[in-house]
C-alpha cells in the first residue's frame, strides 16, 4: 500500500520518515518531490570495469545550468537527505523530467527500510538538455512493509552506501565477491 500525503506527514511527525529539508509545498497526494543537488559526477575512464573501483570526477552545476549529453552516465544527488525506518521508499523521475528525455535511475529506484542518506541519481539523457541545481527531479513514494524487518539497511555490514554524504556515490560493485 502506498502512503498518502496525510500518512507521509504522520510518518514524518513520528520520525519514521525524515526529509531534510522538508517543504510542505512539495508534498503531493501520495509522493514527495525531491530536487537536484549542486554536485554531479562522471566516471574518469571511458571503459568501466565491474571488478574495479571506477573513479569519478565531481563538479558543481553553475548558476546558468549545465548541458548533459547522451552517451554519458552522470551521477547526481538529491538536495534532500532522507531516512526511512518503517517504509520502503521508491524514487521515480517526475513526468516533466521524463518528457525532457531525462532518466534519473537505471535500476536503483527502490530503497531499503533503514536507508538514511541523500539519493544518488544515475542520470542519462536522450538528447542534449540543460539542467539546473534545485530543479524538481524526482518523487519519493513510500510503501508499507508487511512483516517485521530483522535488519535495517543502516545496520547491515554488507551495505555499501551507508556513509552519509551530500555527494554522488560511484558504483561499489567492486566490493561484491564474484
Amino acid at each position: 500500500m502506498i502512503l498518502s500525503d496525510h500518512a507521509i506527514r504522520e510518518a514524518i511527525d513520528s520520525g519514521d520518515i525524515v526529509i531534510d529539508p522538508f517543504d510542505p509545498s512539495r508534498l503531493g497526494t501520495n509522493s514527495y518531490d525531491v530536487r537536484l543537488g549542486k554536485t554531479l559526477a562522471t566516471y574518469s575512464s571511458e571503459t568501466l570495469d565491474a571488478r574495479k573501483h571506477n573513479k569519478i570526477e565531481m563538479f558543481e552545476i553553475p548558476g546558468e545550468g549545465i548541458i548533459l549529453h547522451p552517451g554519458t552516465v552522470y551521477l547526481g544527488v538529491t538536495e534532500e537527505y532522507t531516512e526511512t525506518h518503517r517504509h520502503v521508499p521508491f524514487l521515480e523521475g517526475k513526468s516533466s523530467i521524463g518528457r525532457l528525455g531525462i532518466d534519473i535511475h537505471a535500476t536503483a529506484g527502490k530503497g531499503d527500510v533503514g536507508f538514511c542518506n541523500h539519493w544518488t541519481l544515475e542520470i542519462s539523457v536522450a538528447q542534449p538538455v540543460r539542467i539546473y541545481q534545485l530543479m524538481p527531479i524526482g518523487q519519493l513514494i513510500y510503501f508499507e512493509v508487511s512483516g517485521k524487518v530483522d535488519t535495517l539497511y543502516s545496520t547491515k555490514e554488507s551495505a555499501k552506501y551507508n556513509k552519509r554524504s551530500p555527494l554522488p556515490m560511484e558504483s561499489m560493485m567492486w566490493k561484491n565477491k564474484f
